[in-house]
């Protein structure tokens, strides 16, 4: 007798017999919509363009600077395009990269040169106007007014206490005036001392010198205080201390010179950096006539090249037989100034020099000492 199999039988028999069949079976998907289609593709765009690396853009101001091409750059302004080729044309714009900043090099600015410094007169070596210095009310240099022509040999002669000295610290820029100009070859010397200095060598009154050091310590002392180099400093030591005739002294101690050596050293000292202008105070007080020749000597050959000298002495004959321009000075001011024969008027230096400072008088008024004591 058979059995008829239960409902839960049959129900998992036809299950087993759809997986066979869908297992042995091809799925055929129905025809998506063209719409569906287009939508995924443009789904796949945009994550693309989200994955590939942004492309350099133009910003506003970077658009309006774009240009036309070629042919329309070259074609008139006021000529319309010929045909819609050339329409196209004018139309079309040239889209520029960005152009990488450049980095700016940084400009020096130099500040620009002291009006005092500008030149006022090169062929005038030396310019004093109105110079003026007091001391407890009393007038040491009263408004004196000097002009030095380049290349000459300048003397200032006076009595003591005539000015001569303070005159001469107020042009080498070692005491401030209280009144006037004072001018180095157009350079102020007060207004602009750097530059004015440098062209100026000095030799002061009651010269006191390193005198713990040798000569050629001294020298190099000088030298690289004026900014010269080593080189330069030995080569000009040793023309200058041969000129002197100090080089066989080099090695002393410069505490150990004669009055007349401490004055050559000096004067070479002052020398060293090779200035235009040379001041000397009292160059030849206390030398023997020999050393007197000597400096003579090599201050004649530096003006001959161009350099101009300036100096003070008691020695009326001295000055007279080298100098070329003259000034007067008693009491603070200039008695007579200017070439040497100007001045002298047919005299001798040390007449004029009386006439003019007063001396006969004085001795004039001495009768006493006609009349001797017992």
């Amino acid at each position: 007798m058979n059995r008829r199999p239960s409902g839960s039988s049959a129900r998992r028999g036809s299950a087993s017999a759809s997986a066979r069949a869908r297992s042995g079976a091809k799925r055929i998907d129905p025809p998506r919509p063209e719409a569906a289609v287009a939508a995924e593709e443009a789904a796949k765009e945009a994550v693309a363009a989200e994955a590939a690396p942004e492309e350099a853009t133009l910003d506003e101001a970077t658009l309006e600077e774009t240009t036309l091409d070629e042919t329309t750059a070259e074609a008139p302004a006021d000529t319309a395009p010929a045909d819609d080729t050339a329409e196209a044309s004018t139309t079309s714009v040239l889209v520029q990269k960005p152009r990488p900043e450049r980095k700016r090099k940084p400009v020096r600015i130099t500040a620009p040169e002291s009006p005092a410094a500008e030149p006022v007169d090169i062929e005038v070596a030396l310019s004093v106007e109105g110079l003026s210095k007091y001391f407890g009310g009393a007038a040491a240099v009263d408004g004196i007014d000097l002009e030095v022509a380049p290349g000459s040999f300048f003397g200032i002669v006076g009595p003591n206490g005539a000015g001569k000295t303070t005159t001469l610290s107020m042009i080498t820029g070692l005491l401030r005036p209280d009144r006037g100009i004072v001018r180095v070859f157009g350079r102020d010397v007060w207004q602009n001392a750097q530059l004015a200095k440098r062209q100026i060598g000095v030799l002061p009154d009651r010269l006191r010198l390193f005198d713990r050091l040798t000569g050629a310590e001294f020298l190099y002392h000088a030298g690289a205080l004026r900014g010269l180099d080593r080189a330069t400093i030995a080569q000009r030591a040793a023309d200058l201390s041969a000129a002197f005739g100090l080089e066989h002294s080099l090695h002393r101690l410069v505490s150990d010179y004669s009055v007349g050596m401490t004055k050559k050293i000096g004067i070479a000292a002052a020398m060293i950096h090779a200035p235009r202008l040379l001041v000397l105070d009292e160059p030849f007080e206390s030398v023997d006539p020999v050393s007197t020749a000597v400096v003579i000597g090599v201050l004649k050959r530096f003006t001959e090249a161009g350099g101009t000298v300036i100096l003070s002495s008691h020695s009326m004959e001295l000055t007279e037989r080298v100098c070329d321009a003259i000034a007067i000075i008693a009491e603070g001011a200039v008695l007579a100034a200017g070439p040497l024969a100007e001045v002298l008027d047919g005299q001798s230096l040390e007449d004029r020099f009386v006439e003019l400072a007063g001396g006969e008088a004085a001795v004039e008024d001495m009768e006493w000492l006609q009349n001797f004591s017992d």
